[in-house]
């Protein structure tokens, strides 16, 4: 592609427009397209800094007429400015097969870097932060949820999550089932916004927390995880084995996982299969 323009990925506030980096309003302001999320959404943000630079739909429903007639914009030498609803692009939001497609045809891709909710969030939660791991939202639906929650039962990583207001509540309640009761982590709601809450404690207590107050289940939420402790996991897990094995002499398999996961809150599903393991 010759002569081409430039793709920018703009980050924008995720609340206090006062976080609007001045290198995103020149950009925003100079470049020939703004390719939003949702146009009546930025519409309101471009207006409020007087940015009258016209706007193409783009998110993750686009098909790929929509994405070819960017390309054929940026093609044709004009620049556009990729933004999402709030925060950094690409980032739990649409654009990953335009940049993609873009850097394919030679467009050069520019970062305009500013807010980004799981960076927020993970300076303030005052957890480990020198290894981390992002994993967006987790399934909306409770058994594909605590299936990737156990999954992730011994990352050692921080682990950072987005979830929906509505669906806080359970998600806490599986990671309670999932990691435990007793691991660390972080609610952080409504970040820089006028209503921002950041809650630390236990899993249990959190989920204690958002029980009592509903208005702990609305707005945005960022969830942030402390990693597991591979020691306490190696005697948790010896443990475990130890308690399966007596239950396994005396009761079928399904029931000595189920009597384990009572009486050392771990995952039935999981001590099942560790079951299965050992008989095998």
């Amino acid at each position: 592609m010759n002569n081409s323009g430039n793709l920018y990925v703009v980050a924008t506030p995720i609340g206090n427009l006062g976080d609007m980096v001045p290198r995103a309003l020149q950009v925003l302001q100079q470049a020939d397209w703004v390719a939003a999320e949702d146009t009546r959404h930025s519409g309101r943000l471009l207006a409020h800094f007087a940015i009258e630079t016209p706007m193409i739909p783009y998110h993750d429903h686009s098909d790929e007429r929509q994405m070819g007639r960017l390309l054929e914009k940026l093609g044709a030498g004009q620049s556009v400015a990729l933004i999402s609803d709030a925060g950094t692009p690409l980032i739990s939001d649409p654009g990953y097969r335009l940049v993609r497609e873009a850097r394919r045809l030679g467009v050069t891709i520019v970062p305009v870097p500013g807010p980004c909710a799981a960076v927020v969030a993970l300076s303030a939660a005052g957890l480990p932060s020198d290894r981390f791991t992002f994993e967006g939202f987790l399934p909306a639906r409770q058994q594909p949820r605590r299936s990737a929650l156990e999954a992730l039962a011994k990352e050692s990583r921080t682990l950072i999550f987005y979830e929906a207001p509505h669906r806080v509540l359970a998600t806490l309640e599986d990671m309670a089932t999932c990691f435990g009761v007793g691991r660390e982590a972080v609610l952080a709601r409504e970040l820089t916004k006028t209503h921002e809450t950041i809650i630390h404690g236990t899993v249990a207590e959190l989920v204690e927390r958002v029980r009592a107050d509903a208005n702990q289940q609305r707005g945005e939420i960022v969830l942030v995880v402390r990693g597991a402790d591979l020691e306490t996991i190696s005697a948790d897990s010896a443990e475990q084995e130890r308690l399966l094995r007596i239950l396994m002499a005396e009761v079928p398999l399904k029931q000595a996982a189920a009597i384990a996961a009572k009486i050392t809150g771990g995952s039935k599903n999981a001590l099942y299969q560790q079951a299965l393991a050992l008989k095998s």
